[in-house]
């Protein structure tokens, strides 16, 4: 018997985190779709956003579907010349973060290819979508940026192209349920000690509020180099009597302590979406967050201080410590919630 449902090849160049979370949750999620994915490891960052056509090439040589669902990882520009009969197969194209606000390391080769692979791949593209308002401005923000500086020869209105072919669908989150008693002193940390979280920032409000309020807790998450940052370590050593947890937990721990916390911290100097500040905030977690990134839209500014400034972060969790308050309400970002949106947006 024929198998009439609509194939639908979904390409993510780089399986890691909320990438992988996003593409098993569609898969899962809409069986009424043929689903074909096609992933790569989480790693060599410039290889695969450049490398992944090649990766790819005779997987897709026999592949026919009727819609195709790539990341902003994936060179569609060159994989649509690559494959002529896919060249007409209408495209999303989903952006988890954009490589035109993306800061860089002092350790990384400093390129302007990741930007024109995003670039050529949403020209090439039916349809863009963004994780938040956020990712969408800065992407054509840095569109223009970068198009102002080439010599000549750049045609007009390329923001304008993009923006009238993009929407905003944020990734679903899973609703975390909330403890029906919640320790008032626990503040948690549940990101990546990685730069573009800025935990030295978190490091240093903590020092200054021990200052003036000794009574809180600490559970410390989220992944960690092998080398440990200094700013976890300086945290490690003032507050040993104040950590109930230090390290990556399993998943059943982690919903654990997200569901046990009060006040949930970023320092981040890079987010689209938040997605572990959104989880945390779904179990009843006050989120204190940089008034900047994706936040803006997300949190009113009473759960905002100022970016990058440890006094501000320090006297925002004395504020939190010491008077009662409830989560905002982050039910829109639920899957069952955003369900009917992605089942539109698939079906079209």
């Amino acid at each position: 018997m024929k198998n009439n449902k609509k194939t639908i090849l979904l390409l993510s160049a780089y399986r890691s985190n909320s990438h992988a979370a996003w593409a098993d949750w569609l898969v899962n999620t809409f069986d009424e779709f043929e689903w074909i994915k096609l992933e790569l490891p989480g790693r060599h960052f410039r290889w695969r956003i450049r490398g992944n056509p090649l990766s790819w090439l005779h997987q897709l040589a026999e592949i026919k579907p009727d819609l195709i669902l790539a990341t902003s990882m994936v060179d569609l520009a060159t994989l649509k010349g690559l494959h002529s009969h896919l060249s007409n197969t209408p495209c999303i194209y989903y952006f988890h973060e954009n490589q035109f606000a993306y800061p860089t390391s002092k350790q990384q080769h400093d390129s302007v290819d990741p930007q024109m692979v995003q670039l050529y791949g949403a020209l090439s593209a039916d349809k863009i979508l963004f994780n938040s308002h956020y990712n969408q401005q800065s992407l054509l923000n840095g569109v223009d940026k970068l198009l102002n500086l080439l010599p000549d020869e750049v045609p007009e209105n390329i923001s304008s192209l993009l923006k009238n072919k993009s929407d905003i669908l944020p990734v679903a989150i899973k609703e975390v349920k909330e403890k029906e008693i919640k320790d008032p002193r626990l503040i948690l940390w549940n990101h990546r000690w990685e730069y573009d979280k800025a935990p030295q920032v978190f490091a240093d409000a903590l020092h200054k509020l021990n200052k003036i309020e000794t009574n809180f807790k600490l559970a410390l998450l989220g992944d960690r180099p092998t080398k440990k940052p200094a700013a976890l370590l300086q945290i490690e050593k003032e507050f040993t009597d104040k950590i109930i947890i230090n390290g990556k937990a399993s998943k059943e721990d982690y919903l654990k302590y997200l569901s046990s916390s009060s006040i949930v911290v970023s320092t981040a100097i890079h987010e689209f979406q938040g997605l572990s500040m959104l989880e945390a905030v779904s179990a009843g977690a006050i989120p204190v967050v940089p008034d900047d990134l994706c936040y803006k839209e997300q949190y009113a500014n009473d759960f905002r201080y100022k970016a990058g400034d440890s006094d501000a972060l320090s006297e925002k969790l004395y504020t939190r410590l010491n008077n009662k308050s409830e989560a905002p309400d982050v039910s829109s970002y639920f899957d069952k919630n955003l369900k009917s949106s992605w089942l539109e947006m698939l079906n079209k």
